[in-house]
């Protein structure tokens, strides 16, 4: 068991790969320990959205840049209702905020939410080994008196099954339908409420971040959001304009055993424009007859770099998947429409001769800051062409 520490002499965090690879540090948050799949975020802003964001459900997510916690924590900011990353691992102890907008600091905030942060870590080290080796399974804990069974923390580590075959949409959609309203965050009122009415649109969730329907209020939508096994019967009685697939956490593969038929029939029975998002466009491309493969270490930042195929246009993008939809698999009809610039993988389809498209990377995160919002507005204008 090889020890990565350059830590204080007691340490009260711990990080534990499967291969019995430990990394010390100074654990921060809720006490006790947690397994899950280690990733990385390579984004310089928003750790708040990134821990809130369904999509991260199962994993722990390593920080690149160091600066985490100068904003503190706000309730506006949640993606969720509360954090669904496991935990976090940062290379600097959190900072004092200093935000106008911050009501409580990091720390605090994943102390009242029962998640474990460990700071004082070589994350640069930790993320080589995830580039190199692919996403490992990890234990992390945090104990106030240093006191870690390596052996059991390794145990923990080789015992999480993950994400492969992994359903865990149902684990992050909603328990029952509702409406949606609020709009997107605008200065100085914040964010407000859709009084105007717009295109129907039924928003199944998988595990969709709040600021997405929020993209789809403000672009015009009156949105009804159902849960992931919502069959299309129940998606087609509200008698939506369109049809919005979100994006969600796991394996696309494991979630499309319910979500795939009812896309398909959404699709053979209706010509409603259709789009989605991160899972929801592996969703769609499976339905499609395409197929996901699970990647090495993923898609986790706000600083990639995704071309459009017609346009020749590059957008600086928002990505959070570890898997992707295998662009050899389409079949005839489905035209690959995005790519990252990274490694060349798919991040975009559409079919030929109908308004049904998807895509891989977070429109409605902004980091290029709005590079890709023109896809919300590419979806109202599909609805108000199908009349």
């Amino acid at each position: 068991m090889s020890d990565t520490s350059n830590s204080p002499a007691k340490p009260t965090g711990c990080v534990v790969l499967a291969d019995g690879t430990a990394f010390y540090g100074k654990g921060f948050g809720a006490t006790g320990g947690a397994e899950a799949e280690l990733c990385f975020n390579t984004a310089m802003t928003g750790y708040q959205e990134i821990m809130t964001d369904p999509s991260y459900a199962g994993q722990v997510v390593t920080f690149t840049f160091p600066h985490i916690g100068n904003t503190g924590t706000n309730a506006e900011d949640d993606e969720a209702t509360h954090p669904v990353a496991r935990g976090m691992v940062v290379k600097w102890d959190p900072t004092a905020p200093s935000n106008w907008r911050n009501s409580e600091r990091l720390t605090d905030w994943l102390a009242r939410h029962g998640r474990i942060g460990v700071g004082g870590v070589d994350t640069r080290r930790l993320t080589r080994a995830i580039r190199q080796q692919g996403a490992p399974h990890v234990a992390i804990a945090h104990d106030p008196d240093g006191n870690f069974d390596l052996a059991a923390l390794v145990a923990r580590a080789r015992a999480f099954p993950g994400l492969e075959g992994l359903d865990l949409a149902k684990d992050v959609t909603c328990a029952q339908s509702y409406r949606w309203d609020e709009m997107r965050w605008a200065w100085p009122e914040g964010y407000s409420r859709r009084t105007t009415p717009g295109h129907k649109v039924v928003a199944v969730d998988y595990g969709a971040k709040r600021n997405i329907l929020r993209c789809l209020a403000s672009a015009g939508c009156d949105v009804i959001v159902l849960p992931a096994s919502a069959t299309a019967d129940e998606v087609l009685a509200h008698d939506p304009d369109g049809v919005f697939l979100s994006n969600g956490p796991g394996d696309p593969a494991a979630t499309g055993a319910y979500a795939v038929p009812m896309i398909r029939e959404i699709l053979e029975r209706t010509n409603l424009p259709v789009f989605g998002i991160c899972l929801g466009h592996q969703m769609l491309a499976l339905a499609l007859g395409g197929k996901t493969l699970k990647m090495n270490h993923g898609h986790h930042g706000a600083n990639h770099p995704v071309k459009e195929l017609a346009t020749g246009k590059v957008e600086i993008t928002s990505m959070n998947h570890g898997f992707a939809v295998d662009a050899d698999s389409l079949p005839d009809g489905v035209i690959e429409t995005h790519v990252s610039l990274f490694d060349g993988s798919n991040c975009g389809i559409r079919m030929q001769d109908r308004p049904v498209f998807s895509v891989q990377q977070h429109p409605e995160a902004s980091p290029g800051p709005q590079d890709s919002y023109y896809l919300f507005e590419r979806f109202v204008a599909s609805m108000q062409q199908a009349g």
